[in-house]
């Protein structure tokens, strides 16, 4: 049978994976072709399985680029295709490799600003498809982190999980004073397996940093720093516990959220015991619908609830898909699985609240600014063609209402201009999109005529008429400096020539100076080197014709002669080109 059943509460976010279990009820070892999964497993085995997989795929994708391996001719449709087929290859490949490649693959399903669209898409159909470990390894994990037997820290502990994940799996139990927990267990040999990993993602970056094609524009590096934090948090589950603790007191006055409360002593490293929270996931609509509770009221409440996270506590839920959020009984909020949080700094706000102003003001060079001050774009010698990207989507796409904008809409737009860009955006960016996107595509499930823009307008508004840190400008503030440059041309006029000798400096001016002398000059050697070409071709011509003539061969000396004309009249042309040429100058 299976530990849980498709429609069973699966609470704190993880993939229900089978798990057959013998007459007793506990899990028998998972039998399965899954080489990571296996004790005898070497490193250099590890090294060659992974090392494949990136020469498979650097060889795909070089065929990509040439015509000549399209059977029948290549067509854009072929190459979408190829793509497609190559994307569900990646994704099947990197359950294949294991934990590690997971969580990477679903890292890389929000950077759709560097990778091609089909390849985000498949990667977001990443779940977590690995074998649930044995009891055995259960319990001898909680002994070493907790120092006890299961028998004595629990009243019972169910030895079958609820569910399993690449990270580790839950098991439900209930503490000795009754209380029903959940207790998530790390996968055993989960941090070797990252140490080994990480070493050869490493390299990897490296190759693909210094790559003549696949590493210009790219911080591999960066992307391969920002991986190995976010996994080793989320191997932390003390960490977990801290997140869970503040992000419970962030919505301490709303009664309409709920955080499963951290049981500290039952928790380590390893091991993190929470409250039981069960209920209905919030993508179940007919679910929600059959327990009478308001879907229209409850798509509200999941936007109001992450817009509080990021605006007024900067702190937030970066991975809010459907198996992580459900909902209670009585219409709450239920929020699961705190291993990966986002964090929004001060200064970050104030940089953002600048780049509200550049866009409400369709002002390009704002906009830019505060992007390159948010680490979103790289600055380069020519930011022309960014800055007109930028207007482009001022002037054409924010014609509509602010509330009647779709966040879905508005990330394809940025990063199908960020593709192949100077374009970076950080991981709290893409983590922000990927998490607005996800909840509009859940709040439109549960309300068809539901927008998440119309949710967030209050919060946007308040985010721009209240301080944020040391930057005190209101919309006020703004529109009186507004007017005062308006009114005043004499201090305008040279902040206007400060602005053009810094696009000078910055090469977004490009100053064409010609010499008339010098073209004509040029011309002229070139015109000569091509008529003394004309001139030897001729001579050779005549040459020949004459060594015909004298033995002989009349014929063949007159057709040589003929062709000798071609020559001779485009010399003829050139002459009169470069007549007219310096007569011009």
């Amino acid at each position: 049978m299976t530990a849980l059943s498709e429609n069973a509460n699966n609470p704190y976010g993880y993939s229900t994976t089978p798990v057959t279990t013998s007459s007793g009820g506990r899990p028998e070892a998972a039998k399965t072709s899954y080489r990571w999964n296996q004790e005898n497993y070497s490193v250099n085995r590890r090294r060659f399985d992974i090392w494949r997989f990136v020469l498979l795929l650097l060889l795909k994708l070089t065929l990509n680029g040439k015509k000549w391996s399209y059977i029948g001719g290549y067509t854009d449709e072929k190459f979408a295709a190829r793509r497609k087929k190559q994307a569900v290859w990646i994704r099947e490949s990197l359950l294949d490799l294991g934990p590690t490649f997971i969580k990477v693959g679903q890292l890389f399903s929000t950077r759709a600003d560097l990778f091609p669209s089909e390849y985000v898409e498949e990667l977001s159909k990443l779940q977590d498809q690995v074998p649930a470990f044995t009891y055995e390894q259960v319990e001898k994990i909680i002994k070493a982190d907790l120092g006890k037997p299961i028998a004595k820290l629990f009243r019972s502990f169910d030895p079958s999980p609820l569910a399993a994940a690449s990270l580790g799996q839950v098991h439900k139990a209930q503490l000795n004073s009754g209380e029903e927990v959940v207790v998530k267990v790390q996968r055993p040999g989960l941090k070797k397996l990252f140490t080994i990993d990480l070493a050869i993602l490493k390299r990897i970056a490296q190759y693909f940093q210094n790559h003549p094609k696949w590493g210009r524009g790219r911080d591999w590096m960066g992307i391969y720093e920002e991986c190995c934090r976010i996994l080793w948090q989320e191997t932390d589950y003390l960490n977990e516990g801290r997140n869970a603790d503040t992000f419970r007191r962030n919505f301490r006055s709303a009664d309409w959220v709920k955080v499963p409360r951290v049981y500290w002593r039952y928790t380590s490293p390893q091991v993190v015991t929470l409250e039981y929270l069960p209920g209905i996931k919030i993508s179940h609509y007919e679910a929600i619908e059959a327990a009478g509770l308001d879907r229209k009221l409850l798509a509200r409440l999941g936007a109001k609830a992450y817009l509080q996270q990021l605006l007024n506590d900067g702190f937030f839920h970066a991975d809010p898909h459907p198996g992580n959020i459900a909902v209670s009984p009585d219409g709450s909020l239920i929020f699961y699985d705190f291993g990966m949080m986002g964090k929004i700094t001060s200064n970050i706000r104030a940089d953002l609240m600048e780049t509200l102003f550049g866009i409400a003001q369709k002002d390009a060079d704002r906009v830019v600014n505060s992007l390159i001050a948010l680490g979103a774009l790289a600055p380069t010698n020519d930011m022309g063609p960014v800055r007109r990207s930028i207007q482009y989507i001022l002037d054409n796409l924010m014609d509509k209402p602010f509330e009647e904008q779709s966040v879905t809409a508005i990330s394809e737009d940025l990063y199908e201009i960020a593709y192949d860009q100077p374009f970076r955006f950080p991981a709290t960016f893409t983590f922000v999109m990927r998490a607005f996107s996800t909840l509009e595509g859940v709040g439109k499930g549960l309300d068809p005529e539901f927008n998440f823009m119309e949710v967030a307008q209050p919060f946007a508004m308040q985010l721009m008429s209240n301080d944020v840190g040391n930057y005190s400008s209101t919309i006020l503030d703004e529109l009186g400096r507004q007017a005062a440059q308006v009114s005043n041309t004499a201090l305008g006029l040279p902040r206007r020539i400060e602005d053009t000798l810094e696009k000078l400096e910055r090469g977004d001016i490009r100053v064409r100076v010609r010499s008339l002398e010098s073209e004509r000059t040029l011309r002229r050697l070139g015109a000569i080197q091509l008529g003394t070409n004309y001139t030897l071709f001729i001579c050779s011509l005549m040459i020949s014709a004459t060594l015909l003539f004298v033995n002989g061969y009349v014929k063949i000396a007159v057709v040589v002669l003929l062709v000798a004309i071609f020559p001779a009249w485009a010399l003829f042309r050139l002459l009169r080109q470069l007549d007219r040429l310096d007569r011009m100058f």
